[in-house]
């Protein structure tokens, strides 16, 4: 079972961090050259997908890195411990700096502008890792199977009450580290982010 988001957004770090980007095309992981942090959420239906009762034996992200000025590095996934919303902020251009958030979305303070905040600016989530994989250049990029990131898959469908989805985390040690992936929201669906389930069903 191939699935798209159901909902996704990126938390922009700046001087009042109120930024976000919620059904914009893009979505951006990493540090601007000044140094400003980007972190990508994106959050799966998977109950809405796999029946209820599957064993999940294998899941694979691929998404598509549309623009960088960095070289290789590596990203990785964090389970979200926090509810939290893509509102209809759209940021014009290239969109890496963002736009003022619409009520409803997710920014670097805020789980729901401007009613709920994150416990920890920057995102409530698993500081270990759930999976990684190394982006290069602009293509396609996949992150393979990982014990984890199958385990928090099946949590979601188990208990869809507490799937939050993954944030993604690149380099944050450096400058101009960030990454630009297409979103949900992009006009080309073939570019979107995809979540690839593999399951068995009982009998």
């Amino acid at each position: 079972m191939t699935i798209e988001p159901s909902a996704d957004n990126t938390l922009f770090e700046d001087t009042f961090s109120f930024r976000s980007n919620g059904t914009g095309d893009y979505l951006f992981v990493g540090n601007t050259n000044s140094r400003n942090t980007r972190r990508a959420l994106l959050r799966f239906d998977v109950a809405g997908a796999v029946p209820l009762g599957a064993t999940v034996t294998a899941v694979t992200l691929r998404m598509r890195m549309s623009r960088t000025r960095g070289g290789t590095e590596t990203l990785t996934l964090h389970r979200v411990l926090a509810d939290w919303g893509e509102g209809a902020s759209d940021a014009s251009g290239p969109e890496g700096a963002g736009t003022r958030a619409a009520m409803g979305d997710a920014t670097w303070v805020h789980r729901f502008f401007d009613t709920q905040a994150w416990d920890t600016p920057g995102g409530d989530f698993e500081t270990a890792p759930s999976g990684g994989t190394a982006v290069g250049g602009t293509g396609s990029d996949t992150w393979a199977s990982a014990e984890a990131m199958v385990a928090d898959v099946q949590s979601w469908l188990d208990a869809p009450e507490g799937n939050f989805g993954w944030l993604l985390k690149g380099n944050e040690d450096a400058r101009q580290t960030a990454k630009r992936f297409d979103s949900r929201e992009h006009s080309n669906g073939a570019s979107r982010p995809q979540l690839t389930i593999d399951f068995t069903v009982p009998g």
